[in-house]
């Protein structure tokens, strides 16, 4: 399926050029950013195969439980991961929505790669949960950061 939509990991890229080879099975995030955004567009997508499939052995749960709507990711800090490194960190925020309850979850979360491939191992919550604002104005500046209206971003995405 082609698709011109902007993937939903912010980088900007069209979701067929970004994420989508990932989360199809095409090919492998090469490092633990690239991976980091597809498990993010992976939830938004609500894609629990690929969460766990990306997930390591060692620290993987049975399932996954409820989605909430995500509606941003921004990376703050990208530690290690290079081309010869075995483990990395990404910190992150995602913001998610629960009906008119706008939240964030900040974590640092550890990477580790095994014969070749990037895994998920866990990670360190420094925040997580709503917003003191409960609810936002439609015309009010999006709470994630991006810039926009709240109309035209996290309020549009957790329709």
């Amino acid at each position: 399926m082609v698709t011109n939509r902007k993937c939903p990991c912010g980088s900007g890229e069209s979701f067929n050029r970004c994420c989508s080879p990932y989360l199809s099975g095409i090919t492998d995030p090469v490092n633990p950013e690239q991976l980091m955004r597809s498990r993010y567009t992976a939830n938004v997508e609500q894609d629990q195969a690929y969460l766990l499939k990306t997930w390591h052995p060692s620290t993987r749960p049975g399932h996954i439980g409820g989605f909430s709507h995500w509606c941003g990711l921004r990376i703050i800090a990208v530690q290690g991961g290079g081309p010869g490194d075995s483990e990395g960190t990404v910190e992150f925020r995602a913001m998610y929505r629960e009906g008119e309850i706008l939240g964030c979850l900040h974590e640092k979360s550890r990477f580790i790669r095994e014969a070749g491939r990037w895994y998920y191992l866990d990670g360190e919550i420094i925040a997580s949960g709503p917003f003191a604002q409960a609810k936002v104005g439609r015309n009010a500046p999006c709470p994630c950061g991006s810039g926009r209206k709240y109309k035209k971003c996290c309020l549009k995405k957790g329709r």
